[in-house]
């Protein structure tokens, strides 16, 4: 790693204050600065300056009201993972913040840099070797080594989202509130990933001065349950997640994960349980529905089985 300015935000003013207006800048945002260290690292980042943001107080706080809950962005995984309220009103979230990583990483990584955290496809996180997202002319992935990689959305970058979280919030219902020089905006979760489509260099809406201040959750309605198949039980990232929520025999909203360069919504798999009991046929339906326009490369057709029967179990985990 090269030498940096190093820069302890004390508000969210401040923090934005000493970022910069354009990427080429190199002025990066860290908070429990898990994935900023990887990528520093690997060579595919090298700060001019590094804005920490774990002494905001701001950033951890958690507010509960009638019409829904605000989470701050600093909130480390282990406390949304253990926090009893959020644990009995968003099963989901709790659940995806259990499920991430390691106990020591879940004690440092934050909610925001969950959510902010940039691919982890071996192509783009090697510095030797060119792709799309670093600038180059081509998506190695395509034709190579795509295990892990898209089944939705494959061109012209097969990446997938590494936010658990993220495909929680997605079936929740979730605003996320960024602040810039500019002051702040509420961006619906739908809005606020980006895909390789339409900014192959991005993945998230944020300008360069901007960071996530916090997320806002509706008020719980029914429940809701997160899982992921994974081919190690601890430290793994996700073949397949998926997240559902809502009312059985009412609406659902239905999110996946590790299968798209952005959480997707599975809404024909949505239209299928509207309205109805959740049987066990139903739900297998429901899945079938969800993978239907799935355009798996060379080496990752078995997600589209996994994912299958992940988006059953849930179905029916919450219908019973």
């Amino acid at each position: 790693m090269k030498a940096f300015e190093y820069v302890r935000a004390t508000s969210v003013a401040s923090a934005t204050e000493h970022l910069g207006s354009t990427a080429e800048e190199r002025r990066v945002a860290k908070a429990g600065g898990i994935d900023i260290l990887d990528l520093a690292k690997e060579g595919i980042v090298s700060p001019s300056r590094l804005v920490d943001l774990s002494r905001i107080e701001d950033l951890g706080a958690v507010d509960f009201d009638r019409s829904g809950t605000t989470l701050g962005a600093g909130l480390t995984l282990a406390r949304l993972a253990t926090d009893e309220r959020i644990r009995r009103e968003y099963p989901a979230l709790a659940q995806a913040a259990a499920e991430a990583a390691t106990p020591q990483i879940r004690s440092r990584a934050t909610l925001g840099g969950n959510l902010c955290q940039r691919p982890r496809c071996w192509y783009f996180r090697n510095e030797h070797l060119p792709c799309l997202k670093k600038g180059g002319s081509a998506c190695p992935a395509l034709e190579g080594e795509n295990q892990y990689h898209a089944i939705f959305g494959v061109r012209p970058c097969p990446m997938v989202h590494p936010s658990n979280l993220a495909v929680a919030l997605l079936a929740l219902g979730t605003t996320v509130h960024v602040h810039g020089k500019q002051g702040s905006r509420h961006v619906p979760i739908e809005e606020f990933f980006i895909s390789p489509e339409t900014d192959v260099l991005r993945e998230t809406c944020l300008a360069p001065d901007e960071i996530v201040t916090s997320i806002r959750l509706a008020a719980p309605e029914g429940t809701s349950a997160y899982g992921e198949i994974r081919e190690k039980q601890s430290f793994d990232w996700p073949l397949v997640s998926c997240a559902v929520a809502g009312t059985p025999g009412g609406e659902i909203r239905i999110a996946l994960g590790a299968v798209a360069p952005v959480p997707r919504r599975a809404t024909e798999a949505e239209a299928a349980v509207k309205g109805t009991r959740i049987t066990p046929e139903l739900a297998a339906k429901a899945a079938e529905a969800a993978f239907a326009a799935a355009t798996p490369l060379s080496k990752n057709g078995h997600k589209v089985k996994v994912g299958k029967a992940l988006v059953t179990d849930l179905l029916v985990k919450i219908g019973g």
